[in-house]
């Protein structure tokens, strides 16, 4: 039979603690402390590897991948979704995929975000608008790019716009974004 090490091999994994205070005698009165002890945190760096999927969301993915965007439309009503769902709210009934890549889209609202979150953050202040495409009766949340987020202004509700795509995709929602179109 092998014999087993009289201690575990240690190693830092990420992080390491100092001094945790806890007395070294025996005597059960001197745990009494204990109950006053702060909570002990931990900072570590924290990576995972995650699987996901985007489900009935799948198909606008690819075509954004592919330089195109997709909305749904339910079939009776006509009822157009610029963010796409499955399944039309009012109804239930299933949607199908259109293609609006081409449509006129313009400006309905916007915002100067002047914090981001951590991947966006670098590129602080940036605009997001909400863009309204013709014969869409939902909007669609995106990035402007093209313009001076210090310049911003009133005026650009209504303007018209375009879609444009990340060369690469990363297959996320980012990788379409908008420009004003050329006049």
């Amino acid at each position: 039979m092998a014999k087993l090490p009289e201690q575990r091999p240690e190693t830092l994994g990420g992080y390491v603690v100092h001094g945790l205070p806890f007395p070294k005698e025996t005597d059960p009165d001197s745990l009494a402390f204990l109950k006053q002890l702060a909570p002990i945190q931990i900072e570590q760096e924290y990576q995972i590897t995650y699987l996901h999927s985007y489900g009935q969301d799948s198909p606008w993915f690819a075509a954004a991948s592919n330089k195109r965007l997709l909305a749904t439309r339910e079939s009776e009503s006509g009822y157009t979704y610029a963010t796409p769902r499955g399944h039309d709210m009012y109804s239930g009934e299933e949607t199908e995929w259109i293609d609006i890549t081409a449509r006129a889209a313009r400006i309905h609202a916007f915002t100067v975000c002047h914090f981001g979150s951590e991947e966006f953050l670098p590129e602080t202040p940036y605009v997001l608008i909400l863009v309204e495409f013709e014969g869409v009766d939902t909007l669609f949340l995106a990035r402007l790019m093209g313009v001076e987020p210090e310049a911003a202004s009133l005026e650009w509700i209504g303007m018209g716009v375009q879609p444009r795509f990340l060369r690469n995709s990363k297959l996320k929602p980012t990788d379409v974004y908008f420009v004003p179109t050329e006049s």
